[in-house]
């Protein structure tokens, strides 16, 4: 029997399987996806590799073909329909077949149970009594501790004897031998939210979300495999139809997946999931240890999970009876990868469920162009879901154009409608949510004599000042004192420019001393449960201002949330990104969501420098389609998504005239191969927005195409190409952007 192989090197020149010959002892235990190490290369070093398929011929010579060592033991092996998955997002995206299975294997390696240890008594209460007595009478003292607690306890904790009643490993060990006390061992399943122990019966839906819950159960009822969009505006309950089907799901023997854009979410969604469906549901998140994250997956793939909750890597959960798909929130970015295979969560969801036979819904009040689009087009039926859940209404808005606030004396950060609308909730003892889309102290330092900025020496980003009076960047970690004089013209007169949370936060106890203020940012969340900690105690009601970055406007129910503060709408409007329109919008939205979620009347303020971008003015009247009319025009008239298909084409190098020399190279290629200008249009080569991060340089070059069959399948051409001008030390990415 032959294996073909994928080895675990994610290098373009050797991505394609290799045969191995399977050892007649491993046959039974070498199936598609198995882990195994096999020597590769003519040295014979020994590597990591899956194998993808499995046969009884070979199409090269007996003699060329080397054995499979052994099977990767520690290593989880990926399911066959994953491997499809694979293969098609290597395709898709332009990956590796090993960078595409990795990604598809969200836990990759085994780790040891967790086990726990009780103690309890194996004699009667009188034995134990007595025993105890003469372990006091001949001054065995730790034994009478141990006696004791158990009279007392009935039963207790090996740790805790061990460590609090100081009895020792080998007293124990004796004691069972005697036949004093038993040891039960059993594993315990890692995971946070084991406080959750109440339970909420479910709600009666509103006639609007009854009547898409009833046409969506009844397809999964029918057998008929649907996607779905539900556009309903923040507040308006589409969490509250996600598990009504989800439940309707699991009564059907199926599985759920259910994707939320940020682990800032996590505690919230995962509260009301677990209160709903107990113990079925498991998490899958960057911030679970390792131990807790194989607990999670292995609960998943041995069916003690129905419910798979998570960003973009949950949904990758080794389901065998996957039925459903939702992602809430579906316009978000951070369901985007940055790292290859440059997947979209989108995308890859509906080709997943495709596969296994279940069906996706997308959830937004903001909805992507994307999905939009597909909605209007037919490929996903369309819900719409109109008003706010309760007693609920919508709050007023205030828009506020900063440029007369510098005109009336006012060079802070809080306009005098905000001011206002602040002291009026902290005398109400209301609570309020101010966001600002930048973390830090300043945004950057620099000299007014020669007007340079101090940059990252390794990054090109200006370095971003905080209240230690250190300056670090945000790409790399760099960090160094804030230097007194320009290391430039030597000047004094360096200074600070813009400001981050943490000069907001400064600026607020400045002027409301009396209220009491959190501030959750990706700084002041780093340690393990600070974000979740950071949100009960707002929830609670412990806190009067919540002030943050994008993690505090997506999703969060607060009640008694009824100011929102945009400090600085249009933050995200010049960046250099074709879609910095929508992200304003759609950041715009939803912060104002966020207010007057209850009973009470919200206020939205909204402060900008361009009050007449129609990004946020179509933001601050709730007008999403006179939104997408807009900017779907401007994307059409310029081949962006989703009226086209955008190739980029990432260069980068460590040696800089190398990396600029290979663009121009390549480049010509490149235009020498899409020559075909009616159809395909090549930008670049130009430097990449963050031209370097980390010492490395990077380029970029763009296709544009509205023929995004003809575009992919140049991929393969495209990475012979690659490879016939490609230099030493020269790495070559793509991503295609639909």
């Amino acid at each position: 029997m032959y294996a073909d192989i994928i080895v675990d090197l994610s290098v373009k020149s050797i991505d394609r399987p290799y045969t191995y010959r399977i050892p007649e002892d491993l046959e039974s235990r070498v199936t598609a996806g198995t882990p195994v190490t096999v020597p590769f290369g003519k040295g014979g070093r020994v590597i990591k590799g899956f194998v993808i398929g499995v046969h009884d011929k070979a199409s090269i010579s007996d003699d060329r073909i080397k054995d499979i060592v052994q099977v990767c033991a520690k290593s989880n092996e990926i399911e066959e329909k994953m491997l499809m998955l694979a293969a098609w997002m290597k395709e898709q995206f332009g990956s590796t077949m090993n960078e595409a299975i990795k990604c598809c294997l969200p836990v990759k390696d085994k780790v040891e149970n967790k086990s726990v240890s009780t103690i309890s008594s194996a004699v009667s209460k009188e034995e134990l009594q007595k025993a105890f007595e003469e372990a006091v009478a001949k001054k065995r003292t730790a034994r009478a501790r141990l006696y004791e607690a158990l009279i007392g306890k009935g039963e207790i904790g090996r740790t805790y004897a061990l460590k609090e009643l100081k009895v020792t490993a080998a007293i124990l060990r004796d004691e069972e031998e005697k036949g004093m006390i038993r040891v039960t061992t059993v594993d315990e399943i890692r995971g946070p939210y084991k406080d959750i122990t109440e339970r909420d019966l479910p709600p009666q839906l509103t006639p609007g979300q009854k009547e898409i819950t009833e046409s969506i159960k009844r397809d999964l009822y029918e057998g008929i495999r649907s996607d779905y969009l539900i556009f309903g505006e923040t507040g308006s309950g589409k969490t509250e139809i996600y598990m009504d089907i989800i439940s309707e799901c699991i009564a059907s023997g199926k599985q759920a997946i259910m994707l939320i854009p940020e682990i800032s979410l996590t505690y919230q969604t995962v509260s009301r999931f677990i209160r709903r469906f107990g113990a079925r549901v498991s998490i899958m998140n960057s911030r679970l240890s390792q131990g807790e994250r194989f607990d999670q997956y292995m609960r998943a793939k041995n069916g003690e999970a129905d419910i798979m909750i998570g960003p973009r890597s949950a949904l990758f959960a080794p389901f065998e009876r996957l039925g459903l798909i939702v992602i809430d929130e579906e316009h978000e970015n951070s369901y985007r990868s940055e790292s290859s295979p440059a997947y979209h969560a989108r995308e890859v969801a509906l080709k997943r469920a495709s596969i296994e036979g279940a069906s996706v819904i997308l959830g937004s009040a903001t909805p992507s162009l994307e999905s939009y689009s597909m909605a209007k087009a037919g490929r996903l039926k369309l819900f719409k879901l109109v008003g706010r859940t309760g007693n609920a209404v919508h709050p007023d808005v205030c828009l506020v154009d900063m440029r007369e606030e510098l005109k009336k004396k006012n060079r802070t950060m809080f306009s005098y409608a905000l001011r206002e609308q602040i002291e009026d909730r902290l005398a109400r003892k209301e609570q309020i949510m101010l966001f600002l889309n930048r973390r830090g102290y300043s945004t950057s330092v620099s000299c007014r004599e020669c007007g340079s900025v101090i940059k990252c020496p390794h990054c090109d980003v200006t370095m971003t000042l905080h209240r230690d009076g250190r300056m670090i960047c945000h790409y790399c970690g760099y960090s160094t004192a804030r230097p007194t004089v320009c290391p430039t013209c030597g000047s004094r007169y360096i200074g600070t420019f813009g400001a981050g949370t943490q000069r907001i936060e400064e600026e607020l106890a400045k002027v409301w001393p009396q209220a009491r203020i959190l501030r959750m940012d990706s700084d002041s969340v780093r340690r393990k449960g600070s974000m979740d900690e950071c949100l009960k105690t707002f929830e609670r009601g412990e806190a009067d201002i919540l002030l943050g970055t994008q993690m505090i406007v997506k999703g969060h129910d607060f009640p008694n949330v009824t100011l929102v503060g945009i400090l600085l709408a249009d933050l995200s409007l010049y960046s250099p990104d074709f879609r910095s329109g929508e992200r304003t919008f759609e950041l715009i939205a939803q912060a104002s969501g966020r207010a007057g979620r209850g009973t009470k009347k919200g206020m939205v303020v909204i402060q900008t420098y361009d009050p007449d971008n129609y990004a946020v003015i179509s933001a601050a009247k709730r007008d999403y389609e006179g939104f997408f009319e807009e900017e779907m025009a401007y994307r059409i008239a310029m081949g962006y998504p989703p009226a086209g298909i955008m190739l980029a084409i990432n260069m980068s190098s460590e040696t800089e005239d190398v990396l600029e020399g290979f663009a121009g190279r390549f480049a010509k290629e490149v235009e020498m191969l899409f020559d075909d200008v009616t159809r395909f249009k090549v930008i670049g080569p130009a430097k990449a927005p963050l031209y370097k991060i980390k010492d490395v340089y990077h380029m970029v070059i763009y296709v544009k195409s509205c023929d995004g069959k003809g575009l992919r399948a140049m991929g393969d051409v495209l990475r012979q190409k690659a490879v016939a001008c490609s230099c030493e030390g020269v790495k070559v990415e793509y991503c295609f952007n639909n």
